[in-house]
């Protein structure tokens, strides 16, 4: 199981939000480079980045921030947030992302990440975000009508390299990850996931480990690596 710290960048900053609400953010830095070159440095294997703005506008924001994360560490950064398009998936292949995190257009338009992988084979990951089990897209904006495994079981032969589950009331929240509705994704398919939202203890991260063999491949952290909550090498010994 791997362990990536978040960076979420709004305006240029690094911030988190409380349950995806973008007027509750907490800035945490104005150096996200800075911030990357830390966690490499701590030991981390990947970094997982979003452009909260590119999420809701629908392209990326926060390209500058994302050149300086990748110009300040070695480590593989995957990134999500507004992109939708094979140029833009291109694009940002190019820069130095390791791979891309597809979230809204994979609702909209299933075939193109299935066409995403073929032509980046192992470059695509898609990003589920969920609000009582239903997919959330536009930045969380708008609830779906669609369960998140429905949505996950369409890309189960696309080539996929993760599905990265997110339970939206939990994020940024403090309160522990949705570790049940996580596992019974995990079960149902093929893919890899990756649990998002609420991790804010060791102890959250010995009952995700727990669940490993379900296909639970890795775990994100958020606010509990800014507020100390985590020790970077307590988790990255216990995952390791």
């Amino acid at each position: 199981m791997i362990l990536l710290p978040a960076i979420d960048l709004k305006d240029g900053q690094c911030v988190r939000l409380l349950r995806g609400r973008m007027d509750q953010a907490t800035v945490f830095s104005d150096e996200p480079a800075s911030q990357a070159k830390l966690f490499e440095t701590q030991g981390f294997p990947w970094l997982h980045v979003v452009d909260l703005n590119g999420a809701f506008e629908g392209k990326s924001v926060n390209t500058d921030a994302v050149k300086a994360i990748l110009a300040e560490v070695n480590m593989p950064v995957e990134l999500g947030g507004g992109i939708r398009s094979m140029q833009h998936i291109e694009h940002w292949l190019e820069a130095g992302i390791a791979r891309v995190i597809i979230g809204t257009q994979a609702l909209r338009d299933p075939q193109f990440v299935k066409d995403a992988c073929k032509a980046f084979p192992g470059k695509v990951a898609v990003g589920i975000d969920a609000q009582a089990g239903m997919v959330a897209v536009e930045g969380w904006a708008e609830v779906s009508d669609m369960h998140a495994a429905e949505l996950a079981l369409k890309f189960e032969d696309a080539g996929v390299c993760a599905i990265i589950y997110t339970d939206i009331n939990r994020d940024g929240a403090m309160q522990g990850p949705n570790i049940p509705e996580t596992v019974a994704l995990a079960e149902r398919i093929s893919t890899p996931v990756i649990i998002s939202g609420g991790v804010s203890s060791i102890h959250d991260l010995l009952a995700i480990k727990a669940f490993e063999s379900s296909g639970i491949a890795g775990a994100i952290i958020g606010r509990a690596m800014y507020d100390g909550a985590i020790d970077p090498e307590k988790a990255l010994r216990l995952v390791g």
